[in-house]
């Protein structure tokens, strides 16, 4: 299972406009992408409610992941770094 870690870099957290850019990019992909931080369960990135909802402020560490063994290529784990690094550059 390919998984990445990633700091939130924007001001406001995932909210509103940040999440907003996340979640689009997330569906752009076609993986189902989860992020989750530590003490909680998973979140689908790819539904802004979720996201949203979950409370990633700014600075916290969140793991970028794909669950089902089949996505467990190179590819996939470039699409998560490419997600990283929007969470790691929003502002």
């Amino acid at each position: 299972m390919p998984v990445v870690r990633a700091r939130i870099a924007a001001a406001i957290g995932l909210h509103a406009r940040p999440a907003a850019q996340f979640v689009r990019a997330v569906a752009e992909t076609l993986l189902p992408v989860t992020i989750t931080q530590q003490g909680q369960d998973p979140v689908d990135a790819r539904s802004l409610l979720e996201v949203m909802t979950a409370d990633f402020t700014q600075g916290t560490e969140v793991t970028l992941g794909l669950d089902d063994e089949r996505y467990g290529t190179p590819e996939a784990q470039s699409i998560l770094e490419s997600l990283r690094d929007l969470l790691e550059s929003q502002e």
